[in-house]
């Protein structure tokens, strides 16, 4: 899901516009000041500062690489640096366990105008470096450049381990599995919708799950050791990502209302039934993880059922095909 708006509202998140702007350094000084940020860790045989990092790996390797971009992604009103290096770490790193695995690296890129703020940079890679120590995966490296102005991006790469497991793909499911969630639903879209209409105030905690999602990264390896079929991170919407694991595995995800009444009933307070309803089906950016299960396995602790999965196609809840919802980066682009 992205922050596609405009306007600066309420709940202020941007970092002070004082102090030196990344024009006033050169890029090793820039450097010398992140990167005390991201201790060595075991597995690391040359840490970032050489020409390329090593890693011991075994032979196999996970590989995925997400990006944000301000204004698209992020607004400085409502994320701040640190909440941008904390959610662009979880969003790799769910997609890590989405497979199965445990992450061994993050490449860390950042194009930015000359005049951001340095503040602004340090805060960010703060924010990384707890974000990456929570999920125990270490900083290897990255890459630094500059941008015309206006213009913050930054982006992750994250490296991960199966360790001997063979990966959890989507294209899995097959009829009579159990469909299952780990985490939350629709917590981070309600927060979203409450930072668009200047209200953050009303549910904080909601807010706080829109700007640092915090996975359940340890589920995704415990899931593949309980035999899960298929899986993956809940980054665009349940309907949106469950329709993925329906189009891979050529089945059908029957989802029940039933199971998905109490996410609805929390959101609800906050945002009203209807739309908290909305948030629960198709709100992104929440990396959970959805998964299916062989029937009469007992889920592991922390998952819960939400369905099972049939011949047929598409995803349904309570026998009523549901279609798009989440974010989608093109189609549901500003077109100004």
């Amino acid at each position: 899901m992205g922050d596609v708006v405009r306007s600066e509202e309420s709940g202020d998140r941007s970092s002070p516009r004082t102090g030196p702007v990344l024009a006033d350094l050169d890029e090793d000084e820039l450097l010398d000041r992140i990167l005390p940020l991201f201790p060595p860790a075991p597995g690391v045989l040359v840490p970032a500062g050489d020409d390329t990092a090593l890693l011991a790996a075994g032979d196999a390797v996970l590989a995925t690489t997400d990006t944000m971009v301000r204004g698209r992604d992020w607004l400085d009103g409502w994320s701040s640096a640190e909440d941008v290096g904390a959610k662009v770490v979880a969003q790799n790193v769910a997609d890590i366990a989405a497979m199965g695995g445990v992450p061994t690296g993050l490449l860390v890129t950042l194009v930015a105008d000359v005049r951001t703020p340095v503040a602004w940079v340090e805060d960010f890679s703060r924010g990384l470096a707890e974000a990456a120590a929570d999920a125990r995966v270490p900083v290897v490296g990255g890459d630094l450049s500059s941008a015309p102005s206006g213009t913050l991006v930054v982006s992750v790469t994250a490296l991960g381990d199966l360790e001997g497991r063979a990966p959890v793909l989507r294209s899995g499911a097959r009829p009579g599995d159990v469909v299952a969630v780990c985490g939350t639903l629709g917590r981070s879209a309600a927060g979203l919708l409450l930072l668009q209409e200047g209200t953050p105030s009303l549910a904080p905690d909601l807010v706080a799950a829109h700007r640092r999602p915090r996975p359940a990264y340890d589920q995704g390896p415990q899931a593949a050791l309980a035999g899960a079929t298929a899986m993956l991170d809940l980054s665009d919407g349940l309907v949106r990502d469950g329709r993925r694991i329906a189009r891979a595995s050529g089945v059908q995800l029957a989802l029940s209302g039933e199971a998905l009444a109490a996410d609805v009933a929390a959101l609800a307070p906050a945002v009203g039934t209807t739309r908290a309803r909305e948030c629960v089906l198709t709100g992104g950016e929440e990396h959970s993880l959805l998964a299916c299960f062989p029937a009469g396995r007992e889920l592991p602790t922390g998952w819960r059922a939400l369905g099972e999965v049939r011949d047929g196609e598409g995803l349904t809840l309570d026998g009523q095909s549901l279609h798009g919802g989440g974010w989608d980066h093109f189609a549901g682009a500003d077109r100004g």
